[in-house]
């Protein structure tokens, strides 16, 4: 069957549009999308402003034509954290319901840790042993663990890329100065806070011993990773890619002062997400600190797999019964 799968991220609007049926990987048929900047379109009290919602609405009506040029028999629409925590969420899915007709489910934190942890399981298979995935988004992180298809942990933090650039450091112009010299007690701040919140919870992880693999998934590791010397996309899926930690470490003070329009020209790096690529390295580093661990290794499999491996799963226990 062709699935369209309608991902509403904090960064960017994405339908990946898959030719999918069980026992088989899902295989990409074509793609389209936007930034969006949901978490950058929140106003003072928490909401979605005007602008944002009228972006979304005008991405997700374009999505349904594209899904239907391209043969889509269902469409799965979902959004994270930034629809999440909004505080006129039902006021922003009601209208953009009204408008195109489509029902966009809201994941928790804790099912888009899951869904993640269920794309990274498959991908890697059981020969993985136990796993521990982290995937950092544009208004949230998350963290599983576990040995099964079903993580035994599995918990979300606010602490995405495109979030903290935006409280921190003002959002996509960089204010008050990443790439300008920002104040290092500024980032001292911000690097406490992101171990402290990241710390509050890491035993659910450690206490279960030491991951037999240790995976990282979506854009911004993506990026760090090919910053670091990974190989570029063009090269395959199947390529090993990982991301040392020593190796983000020495990159972190250079990130730090180079210019946005510079960091945009990094590999991997495109130019509306150049302003989140120092709190994702903070986050990334943390991560790998506090669990101890040495590198993480990419997986090009993240959520919207784990959404289409879940919904393939239910379509195959229906035609069973």
């Amino acid at each position: 069957m062709r699935l369209g799968v309608l991902d509403i991220g904090s960064n960017t609007g994405h339908l990946l549009v898959v030719d999918a049926h069980g026992g088989a990987a899902p295989l990409p048929a074509y793609s389209f999308k936007q930034p969006l900047r949901l978490a950058e379109h929140l106003d003072e009290t928490g909401a979605v402003s005007q602008r944002g919602i009228d972006a979304l609405a005008s991405f997700t009506e374009g999505s349904v034509r594209v899904a239907e040029d391209k043969g889509c028999s269902e469409m799965l629409a979902f959004a994270t954290s930034a629809v999440r925590d909004a505080v006129n969420s039902d006021e922003v899915l009601s209208h953009v319901a009204e408008r195109t007709g489509v029902g966009i489910e809201v994941l928790s934190g804790e099912d888009e840790a899951r869904l993640t942890f269920l794309a990274v399981r498959r991908w890697f298979g059981w020969s993985a042993g136990r796993l521990a995935v982290f995937d950092i988004g544009g208004g949230s992180l998350e963290l599983a663990g576990g040995s099964d298809e079903a993580p035994d942990v599995a918990w979300s933090l606010p602490l995405g890329a495109a979030r903290l650039a935006r409280t921190y450091f003002g959002g996509p112009e960089g204010r008050p100065g990443i790439g300008q010299g920002p104040d290092e007690e500024a980032l001292r701040t911000l690097r406490r806070s992101i171990r402290a919140d990241i710390a509050e919870h890491a035993g659910h992880l450690i206490r279960a011993g030491v991951p037999d693999r240790a995976v990282a998934t979506s854009k911004t590791f993506r990026s760090l990773a090919r910053i670091c010397g990974a190989a570029p996309s063009g090269e395959g899926a199947l390529v090993r890619r990982t991301l040392p930690l020593e190796e983000l470490r020495s990159w972190i003070p250079k990130l730090v002062q180079t210019p946005p329009e510079e960091l945009a020209s990094l590999p991997g790096v495109s130019p509306s997400r150049a302003h989140q690529i120092v709190p994702g390295a903070l986050v990334a580093e943390a991560c790998m600190d506090i669990f101890d661990l040495a590198e993480l290794e990419i997986c090009p499999w993240a959520l919207r797999e784990g959404v289409i491996l879940e919904r393939l799963d239910q379509i195959s226990v229906l035609g069973s019964e």
